[in-house]
């Protein structure tokens, strides 16, 4: 049985348990109220007014004029996030975290000690009150998927847990929408054909899914049916470590998307350290609207996990593929593998002295950002998007 536990509005709810006296207001966590920079989190007041994460603060502030700005402490969060985890380590050491706010927990193991899955994510739900004075949603079931699925139904707050004889049950009448790697444009496409819920999916003939979807067609099957076999890893035991983002539009502009590579390769990099592990081979994942998804990969002179190395790596080879195939992208993902503790030899890829300065870079932005970032603060390189602050 698996958890995914999900903190709510983590950033926002860490504020107001420091500075009571903000539980009464909307709370944007980012941005300033003058609307420069953008918004890393909301509380759910503010969210009420349509706010959201990424939001330019000037739109944030517009939509609700009497918000209170509060500067991010990605400090103080990483601090809650430690003993967040400290409380998953009590029920089980297979914990894979996802951010600052997020993990996956494997308890298959832990049912004799500490009774069913649903006791357990009741304990840690209360423990997290009692001890942090925050709330979690937490979604039991089966899978990585399921549970991550229904930890986002009953926010905030919730417990949703799904049976293993419930899963088509439980599945049926949810939007199609709900599907890893169904968005817009795929949701559309799928509504052509009658198909706008996950049930109405699964009884869909395989041939006609895909004739729409090429090969993703058998992915988009299998969590129809709430397949998923991908385990519970923390990082300390992976083979690989690595991040992707899908995009609400497809993007062409070859610039931004190396804007959003550099954040990824900001959060797999901080895996990489807070591990002490560096990856020997990088890779990229690139999918395109008609869901074709090609990856490449390139082994280093020696491994890193320093930001910057990882991301000219990834870079390059993101630059290769939009020479063949410049179309528009739906997902950039980037991992680094071949994982190990070794050091770096001095010279390979930079000088001594510029790797010395990329580290001390990295020590300033890991205790300021964590692996799904702050998009007010940024290394320069990538493209800049409204707000942005750049980190040189």
């Amino acid at each position: 049985m698996i958890l995914h536990v999900d903190m709510d509005a983590f950033y926002a709810s860490v504020e107001e348990l420091d500075d009571p006296g903000l539980s009464a207001h909307p709370v944007v966590v980012g941005g300033t109220p003058d609307g420069r920079g953008v918004v890393a989190a909301a509380n759910y007041k503010a969210r009420k007014y349509g706010i959201h994460s990424a939001m330019p603060a000037a739109q944030a502030r517009r939509l609700c004029p009497h918000a209170v700005f509060v500067r991010p402490r990605m400090e103080r969060y990483a601090e809650v996030s430690r003993a967040l985890r400290g409380i998953f380590a009590r029920y089980t050491p297979l914990v894979e975290p996802l951010s600052l706010d997020e993990a996956f927990l494997d308890v298959t193991s832990s049912l004799r000690l500490f009774g069913d899955a649903q006791t357990i994510a009741r304990r840690i739900k209360s423990e997290i009150r009692a001890e942090l004075g925050l709330v979690a949603s937490v979604g039991v079931a089966p899978n990585k998927f399921l549970a991550k699925l229904s930890s986002d139904l009953d926010k905030p707050d919730g417990l949703v847990v799904v049976p293993v004889d419930a899963i088509e049950a439980f599945l049926e009448p949810l939007p199609v929408s709900r599907l890893w790697g169904v968005g817009k444009v795929s949701n559309r496409s799928l509504a052509e054909i009658g198909v706008h819920t996950i049930g109405d999916l699964r009884r869909l003939p395989e041939d006609l899914l895909a004739s729409r979807f090429g090969n993703s067609a058998a992915h988009l099957m299998r969590l129809a049916r709430g397949i998923d076999d991908r385990q519970v890893v923390p990082d300390r035991d992976a083979k690989s470590i690595s991040h992707e983002t899908t995009f609400a539009r497809d993007i062409g502009d070859a610039e931004v998307l190396k804007s959003w590579l550099l954040e990824l390769s900001e959060q797999v990099a901080t895996r990489l350290r807070r591990q002490d592990l560096r990856g020997k081979t990088v890779f990229i994942k690139v999918r395109y609207a008609d869901f074709r998804t090609v990856t490449r990969s390139e082994s280093l002179d020696a491994p890193t996990s320093v930001t910057r190395e990882l991301y000219l790596t990834a870079a390059r080879l993101l630059q290769t593929q939009l020479r063949r195939n410049p179309r528009p992208v739906r997902l950039l993902g980037i991992g680094a593998s071949g994982l190990s503790n070794e050091g770096l030899e001095q010279g390979q890829l930079f000088e001594s002295r510029d790797r010395e300065q990329q580290r001390r870079i990295d020590r300033v932005v890991d205790a300021i950002k964590s692996r799904f970032g702050n998009r007010s603060m940024r290394r320069g390189g990538g493209a800049r998007r409204p707000g942005d602050r750049r980190l040189d």
